[in-house]
């Protein structure tokens, strides 16, 4: 009884196994079946990947090299809008026939499954903090507009607090009379 669970990214060895020097290449074209990336940018559920294998057999296993071609969905860290950035990766990862400490993948039941390797390789290639561009001025700290879009964009520099109280003396000149008091005058009176 297999214990093999297929997936997209399953890809059958039976013919190469345990023949050195057998070569076979193969294009694989997956529907993603799960989101993998991380919080802020990733390959979507339903995106399609294209994936070009190169099966080599050798002694201890199956040597699959392959490049992956799809498109990640995220957002820009700095200005919150939408992002899709091509993602161009390649792998190399040999399949041993048994299970070995030395080696992190085995064959099993005459297959090999790529989902771990392409999920490793897509992940580690993806940008940690994705920009729309990279001289992205991000959004403004007081109300949120975006800069780009408002490159003149400007707030009143803030009142410190230790001289808010004070603010209000510029009205207090409007307020007094606008004839100068002679004081002189005053006395003689």
């Amino acid at each position: 009884m297999s214990h093999l669970i297929q997936t997209p990214y399953t890809v059958a060895v039976y013919d190469l196994m345990h023949r050195p020097g057998e070569m076979r290449e193969k294009d694989l074209d997956v529907v993603v079946p799960e989101d993998f990336g991380n919080a802020v940018i990733g390959v979507k559920t339903g995106s399609a990947m294209h994936i070009d294998v190169r099966l080599e057999s050798l002694h201890d296993g199956i040597l699959v090299s392959g490049k992956i071609r799809t498109t990640a969905d995220g957002e820009c860290v700095r200005c919150l809008t939408e992002v899709q950035l091509p993602v161009r990766v390649e792998f190399q990862e040999l399949f041993a026939y048994s299970f070995d400490e030395a080696f992190d993948y085995t064959v099993h039941d005459d297959h090999v499954d790529l989902e771990p390797v392409v999920r490793d390789a897509v992940v580690l290639s993806l940008p940690f903090q994705p920009v729309c561009q990279e001289d992205c001025l991000g959004l403004c700290p007081e109300c949120g507009v975006r800069l780009l879009d408002n490159p003149g964009h400007e707030h009143d520099a803030p009142v410190d607090p230790r001289w808010a109280a004070l603010a209000g003396l510029d009205n207090l000149n409007d307020t007094t009379t606008t004839d100068p008091v002679d004081f002189d005058t005053e006395e003689k009176s």
